[in-house]
């Protein structure tokens, strides 16, 4: 009986191993699957790059990410001269499990990608050579947007002057390493509303913005169910945490007294004119772009303001920010 019952065990023991080398073979070797690129080439007209300057610039803020930030101004303004050559990093002393740094978008790094390559990576998150990038990058966002708003920032992108900057590789932390395969979907693209649907066009602004990547409380990299634009999501820094602002309509914790006179001024109060401050050690710091999304229309952020309201209000007083001691 013994003796059976260790066979049965071991049975049972190489049966599990063959199951899990099996699926690890899968998520290794399997994934991502989102399909090929698109065969797609692209005409750069006027009214395409300048609709993707706009994207890029202030709305999905590609240039954001994809340059480097002086962290000892108050929202961290892009330096100049590092205009989409990338080179941000998001290590473990931002809370990140691994060491990312943001890759070069000018033309000097896509010379090699076609436009449909980049488009695959910009709506399911997959490069070229069918590799899976962290979702830092919202392309979940991007994979619900108008393709002609992503042909427009692919045909922007090309536009910027060419800068020689290399960036090293990841490293990603276990099991991310593993799991970032898992993440790509297929891209779900749809048409941007008209303007004169203000809520529906104003929720497609949002989600082209990214707001709840942001604006939600994360568990182990993912959003808390429930929870979307509630805000409390936690942005460390060698100084102290952030905590993103509760965005929902709630009038106690979030911006369900606003007026939407008050929502477009808090954006438009960072634009021509205002000049960024330099910080004092420990002092009030944010990752809010704020320079960035002054660059928004009025008539966008009324839509944007417009369809904020209509989230359902989520009571979460958030403490915007902890200094380390």
């Amino acid at each position: 009986m013994k003796r059976k019952t260790s066979r049965i065990i071991i049975y049972a023991f190489i049966i599990l191993f063959i199951v899990f080398g099996s699926a690890l073979s899968y998520v290794k070797l399997g994934l991502p699957d989102v399909g090929a690129a698109p065969d797609l080439k692209i005409e750069n007209t006027a009214s395409r790059v300048e609709r993707g300057r706009y994207l890029v610039n202030h709305v999905s803020l590609c240039i954001d990410c994809h340059s480097k930030r002086d962290w000892v101004i108050f929202a961290g303004p892009v330096e100049k001269h590092t205009l989409g050559a990338g080179g941000e990093l998001f290590d473990s002393s931002v809370g990140f499990p691994g060491a990312v740094y943001s890759p070069n978008i000018t033309p000097y790094n896509l010379k090699g990608w076609t436009d449909g390559e980049l488009f695959r990576l910009l709506t399911t998150g997959v490069t070229k050579n069918n590799k899976a990038i962290i979702n830092i990058m919202p392309y979940p966002a991007f994979g619900k947007m108008d393709k002609e708003d992503i042909y427009a920032i692919i045909a922007y992108i090309r536009t910027l002057p060419s800068i020689a900057t290399t960036v090293p590789e990841r490293k990603l932390d276990f099991p991310l390493n593993l799991l970032v395969n898992t993440i790509p979907r297929k891209a779900d693209i749809i048409k941007r509303p008209n303007e004169s649907d203000t809520i529906k066009y104003g929720g497609y602004m949002v989600n082209a913005s990214a707001c709840v990547e942001c604006h939600t409380q994360q568990d182990n990299g993912s959003n808390i169910k429930g929870m979307e634009f509630a805000g409390g999501r936690e942005f460390r820094s060698p100084e102290g945490s952030v905590f993103s602002a509760n965005i929902t309509a709630d009038k106690n914790t979030g911006i369900g007294n606003w007026t939407k006179a008050q929502f477009i001024s808090r954006f438009k109060s960072y634009g021509n004119g205002y000049v960024p401050q330099k910080l004092s050690k420990g002092q009030f710091q944010t990752v809010m772009p704020w320079m960035m999304y002054a660059g928004l229309t009025e008539s966008d952020l009324a839509a944007m303001y417009t369809y904020l309201q209509t989230v359902k209000p989520i009571k979460n007083d958030v403490v915007r920010y902890i200094q380390k001691k």
